[in-house]
């Protein structure tokens, strides 16, 4: 049975983009009006106490993070994000030692709001540099130059951010090993305390995957992968996850408790949440309603779709986080968080101990740098 209430996490959806880059496939939407800032803060608000009422219990638990994505959450201004995180702290209790992020792209205008977005009380800035290369952010479109990357990066440390992460992609249309190199020289030159270094993959439904750019073929981008990882030791990052790397220990909360089987709450556009009910046994998935559009439309529920995750599917979800870690996996963990009995995953573990991919001991599961590879291979020994 379920016998253990995760950790609490929040997130927010901020939808809206200067304009939609080929390769994404988030929940996100250009922006051709002006940001109707109150009225979705509001809307976030009320969202969350309709979840709040649905999950009541949630009000006592102490929430771990906070993690405001999008889209573009800095085209808000410094005002909406303080009266938003305001309003969560009305409704919710922050733990003492709560991580607050917020993304952000390089934009100069953008980037002189970091100060105000610091004393709201965001503590953890994450930039989506995806290159510092004219060429390449060109063909990603992005809007920003990698001089203004830098620029955001100065900002938000003279603005008081001491946790910054750098998202970075490689694999990028023609680039070469000694571009993609560069990318990683440019980061460590600029000292972030964390990098998401991640390789470019064709989403379905995308501008990319309509007309698909020349990518580097699979020789190169293994070249690349592991000349990376090598240069990402060298200069102190720590990988912790399949692309998350970090030093001094400075790992991100809110994607840990993600990975862990954590709960979330998830409000704004297209937000997805997981809760766990020990009263009702049950663990559930929610969806908001994704167009801004009908999220801003008076009267409409927020809620699109809530469901349970059937007995049969939860040991594959809770595996498809957890084996992201490049941690030991507790069987405690499984037991307490899925409900389940080591029984029923019996027979996947032997198959994954068998391929290499995994391996035991009393207490714990561990990947294999094979199983790290390999790691769609290994997820597929728990969806039988």
């Amino acid at each position: 049975m379920l016998s253990r209430a995760p950790a609490l996490s929040l997130y927010v959806h901020i939808p809206w983009c200067v304009q939609k880059c080929p390769y994404c496939d988030f929940n996100s939407h250009g922006l051709k009006q002006a940001l109707p800032e109150q009225p979705y803060i509001k809307a976030l608000l009320d969202d969350l106490d309709d979840d709040l009422a649905r999950f009541p219990h949630l009000r006592q638990q102490p929430l771990l993070s906070i993690f405001i994505g999008g889209g573009t959450p800095s085209l808000l201004s410094a005002e909406a994000i303080a009266n938003l995180l305001t309003g969560v702290a009305e409704r919710l209790r922050f733990s003492l030692d709560i991580e607050i992020t917020m993304e952000a792209n390089p934009g100069t205008a953008e980037a002189e709001r970091f100060a105000g977005y610091y004393q709201a009380g965001v503590n953890r800035l994450s930039i989506g540099v995806q290159s510092f290369q004219s060429q390449h952010l060109s063909k990603l479109g992005r809007i920003h130059s990698g001089d203004e990357a830098i620029r955001a990066f100065e900002f938000a440390q003279q603005a008081g951010f001491k946790r910054i992460n750098l998202d970075l992609m490689h694999g990028l249309p023609q680039q070469s090993l000694a571009q993609a190199m560069a990318d990683l020289e440019q980061a460590f030159a600029l000292g972030p305390s964390h990098l998401s270094w991640y390789q470019l993959t064709i989403e379905a439904n995308t501008a990319f995957a309509s007309r698909p750019p020349k990518l580097p073929n699979e020789d190169l981008l293994w070249d690349i992968y592991q000349q990376g990882q090598l240069q990402l030791q060298q200069a102190g990052y720590q990988q912790y996850e399949v692309s998350a790397y970090c030093r001094d220990g400075d790992r991100a909360v809110h994607n840990l408790n993600y990975w862990r089987f954590g709960d979330y709450l998830g409000i704004g556009c297209g937000a997805h949440g997981k809760i766990t009910d020990l009263n009702s046994q049950q663990l559930y998935r929610t969806e908001k309603v994704k167009h801004p559009k009908g999220y801003l439309e008076p009267e409409r529920p927020f809620l699109f779709k809530q469901w349970t995750v059937e007995q049969q599917d939860l040991a594959f979800e809770f595996f498809l986080n957890r084996l992201r870690l490049f941690e030991d996996i507790p069987k405690a963990d499984f037991c307490e968080l899925s409900g389940l009995p080591l029984s029923t995953i019996e027979q996947p573990i032997k198959q994954a101990k068998r391929q290499g991919l995994l391996e035991e001991s009393e207490q714990h599961w561990q990947v294999t740098k094979k199983g790290r590879l390999f790691l769609n291979d290994l997820l597929t020994c728990f969806t039988d």
